[in-house]
């Protein structure tokens, strides 16, 4: 079975719909993260500042490695990841990091961007819609 990392953001409800749609084609997908919620980030930003810590120190500290280990956790343990947008910094880090491992890595673009952006390239596949993104994968399955 090919496994997908969904990467995305808090913010973004397509995930969960995306995640289900690809787990209905046999494909294992995971996108467990979300479940923390759209205020997820505000929440621990808000917890470490009332602690007094600074970003920096907050981003060496118990919760923020839980997340960072648990994340990367699934990205090292699945074939390839799929970047639903609209999506955030830390998603083009998650995705580079696929991509550097050697995995398959897709982009599945929430409508033609006003900016371009051509190092979207170092994708395995840029998709302006989940058909086609399903299409491409459907390939993935017979080979």
């Amino acid at each position: 079975m090919t496994s997908f990392y969904l990467i995305g953001s808090l913010r973004n409800p397509v995930v969960p719909e995306v995640a289900n749609t690809l787990e209905k084609l046999g494909f294992e997908v995971f996108a467990d993260w979300f479940a923390a919620g759209e205020i997820a980030d505000d929440s621990w930003q808000a917890y470490e500042t009332a602690r007094g810590r600074t970003y920096l120190e907050a981003l060496k500290g118990y919760a923020a490695n839980h997340v960072f280990q648990f994340d990367l956790h699934h990205l090292h343990r699945c074939d390839g990841a799929i970047l639903v947008y609209p999506a955030g910094k830390s998603a083009h880090l998650e995705l580079g990091y696929m991509a550097g491992l050697g995995k398959k890595t897709y982009i599945l673009l929430d409508k033609y961007p006003d900016r371009w952006d051509v190092m979207l390239r170092f994708s395995d596949g840029v998709f302006i819609d989940l058909e086609s993104l399903i299409k491409e994968l459907l390939t993935l399955k017979s080979t």
